[in-house]
């Protein structure tokens, strides 16, 4: 009987990922058939072999793992799989995403010298002053998740004008890194309508009370110092869309420029 081999989908790093929605296999001849698979890859001198193993299928996931796969990343609808075949070189394949990017919205109100400021809800601590916004969602772009984020806590439509400044840090969650920007929005409306799920309290405050307040972190005091140094001389982290020239995908590319507003006096 002649071996039955995956065909998968081949990439340019000579690897292979195989698809259980696409190549079916019993579980009862998976193994064998698996094995031959790998014989095969070898002689072929094939590098990382990848199994996208969809929900139905999940009786693959031991069988695989018993032959040197390990996880890689999952999502709710499959598990993705790897093994790294050749033994004279150090793996090189990269982790998933590991950082989490979210974003805070300082939107401004010139007029009145007053920013924008929530209270959440939920808070691991007592709830504190602090500026909108959230996760920046897969596909999203930062401009579109702070107005978004906005106007979901606040009902404020806000006209992105740049990013001012961004935080760093490791082992949050999922034990992921994270990234937190922090952009500058003007206010198109001021009449507040909270999300009453997620935030306790929301109101316009003076920018000056909100770099003292007893109730707002320190690391968003520092954010208010850097957008008060911004106010100042106006150069901010603008946004102008592009495409990859080989993906032909659309890039956002973010560079420091004079956003060209009224130079704002702030005290």
């Amino acid at each position: 009987m002649a071996k039955q081999i995956f065909n998968g989908q081949s990439d340019h790093y000579n690897g292979i990922t195989i698809d259980s929605a696409e190549e079916t296999c019993d579980s009862k001849i998976f193994a064998q058939r698996l094995r031959d698979s790998l014989e095969q890859w070898v002689k072929d001198k094939k590098r990382t072999i990848w199994f996208r193993v969809r929900i139905p299928h999940t009786e693959w996931v031991p069988i695989l793992t018993k032959q040197g796969f390990v996880f890689h990343h999952a999502k709710e609808e499959y598990v993705m799989l790897y093994r790294w075949l050749p033994v004279d070189e150090h793996c090189n394949v990269p982790k998933y995403a590991h950082t989490i990017l979210g974003v805070g919205a300082f939107v401004y109100n010139k007029e009145s010298d007053e920013i924008l400021v929530i209270k959440e809800k939920y808070s691991i601590n007592k709830a504190t002053w602090k500026l909108p916004g959230g996760y920046v969602e897969p596909g999203e772009n930062f401009e579109a998740a702070a107005k978004r984020e906005v106007l979901e806590e606040t009902g404020i439509q806000a006209d992105f004008k740049c990013l001012i400044s961004f935080r760093h840090g490791h082992d949050y969650s999922f034990g992921c890194s994270d990234i937190y920007m922090v952009a500058y929005l003007t206010p198109r409306n001021f009449e507040i309508q909270k999300c009453k799920r997620e935030i306790l309290e929301c109101k316009w405050m003076k920018l000056s009370e909100f770099m003292q307040h007893p109730e707002v972190h320190a690391n968003n005091k520092t954010f208010a110092m850097k957008t008060v140094d911004f106010l100042r001389h106006q150069m901010g982290m603008v946004v102008n869309y592009g495409s990859h020239s080989i993906t032909k995908k659309q890039i956002c590319v973010y560079s420091v420029e004079n956003i060209n507003t009224d130079t704002t006096s702030v005290e």
